[in-house]
């Protein structure tokens, strides 16, 4: 029996309290079935401790019923917090109606890519500042958010060109703002030569406070810049806020490209919709106006297409991004005509249009 199995039997276990269950909430780290021992690893974020002992035995209840199993081994690994914010997540994607999770926010996307060195913080600032053009234009300025996760390497600050530290109002932190994005970072609450070294329960608890304790007030999107890989960072967004949608950044070369695409399976195993693909560092265009495809060509409707989805767009490599992103100017706000701020602006109107999209409910 195949881990996607046994996990169609484990969805009949309920969170309690909600009427999801603990597969399609990313509880489920792993589960495999070897000699007639079937063994489920799960990962909670919960203060009760009733919680971790009966969805254990829930669990093994589960278990016992597939044929072939003999004995049951299930492991409950506990970080202390609210449980996973359900209560948007089982009627939709909106945040609206959400007890853990800040109800002014309209769609929350996570911008991933299950690799690093792909430019995924630099598409993430320069997205945020294209959806900020976009919605300031229609009359809603200031409704967009921008939460960098990347724990140990934030890298937003820098590229957003924001310093100090953020206020604090009651409980609750207040984001810093610039270039009509209001910020959230590690690297506000850190000094520059301190390093993050913590475990996957300090990461899952920092990701929390992130978006149960900072301030955002009325936004449209609060985008999410997700750091490498499918781990801590990844679960622990997944349990506390439900995700409107994921972007998967890529480089066109296979070397970024199957990874990018296990992350989007990763997403699509915790029911979180992926709105599309963007390739970065697409092509290059020398002087005389001849493209160059560094890094291959085509890995990012490649990626689109394994993952069902589409590509979102193609940003090509040009040294003025990466001048941008040091200079804390990214490039659709200090060169929003060229051919980098057309196409993150375009990529923008279309996320916008595919979030507004009426989509089937998530169960």
């Amino acid at each position: 029996m195949t881990t996607d199995e046994i996990k169609e039997h484990l969805k009949q276990v309920k969170y309690p309290g909600f009427s999801r269950d603990i597969v399609s909430f990313g509880l489920v780290r792993s589960a495999g079935i070897f000699d007639g021992v079937a063994k489920v690893s799960l990962a909670l974020t919960t203060s009760d401790p009733k919680v971790p002992l009966y969805l254990k035995t829930e669990v093994e209840k589960c278990l016992r019923v597939i044929p072939g199993v003999k004995e049951t081994l299930v492991e409950v690994s506990v970080a202390p917090g609210k449980a996973p914010a359900a209560a948007a997540g089982a009627t939709g994607g909106n945040l609206g109606g959400n007890t853990a999770a800040p109800k002014t926010i309209k769609y929350a996307v996570a911008i991933a890519s299950g690799k690093g060195g792909v430019g995924k913080s630099t598409f993430s600032v320069n997205l945020a500042c294209a959806l900020a053009q976009l919605l300031t234009r229609a009359g809603r300025p200031g409704r967009v958010g921008l939460m960098d996760c990347d724990i140990y390497g934030p890298s937003v600050p820098l590229m957003m060109g924001i310093q100090g530290r953020p206020e604090v109002d009651g409980e609750s932190l207040v984001p810093l703002q610039r270039h009509g994005v209001k910020v959230m970072s590690m690297g506000f609450l850190v000094d520059d030569n301190t390093p993050v070294v913590w475990r996957g329960p300090m990461i899952m608890k920092t990701i929390q406070q992130f978006v149960q304790n900072v301030k955002w007030g009325e936004l449209d999107v609060l985008l999410i810049d997700l750091p490498p890989g499918t781990g801590d960072a990844q679960l622990s967004l997944v349990q506390t806020i439900p995700l409107d949608g994921a972007i998967i950044v890529t480089t066109p070369q296979p070397a970024a490209t199957n990874i990018a695409r296990k992350g989007g399976l990763m997403f699509q195993k915790v029911n979180v919709p992926l709105i599309g693909v963007a390739e970065n560092m697409s092509h290059f265009t020398d002087p005389a106006g001849i493209r160059h495809q560094l890094f291959g060509a085509g890995g990012g409707i490649l990626t689109a297409e394994k993952l069902g989805t589409s590509l979102l767009g193609q940003v090509p490599l040009v040294p003025e991004i990466r001048e941008g992103g040091d200079s804390g100017t990214p490039i659709v706000v200090g060169a929003p005509d060229s051919e980098s701020g057309q196409t993150f602006r375009s990529i923008a109107q279309e996320m916008l249009l595919r979030l507004e999209k009426p989509a089937a409910p998530r169960v």
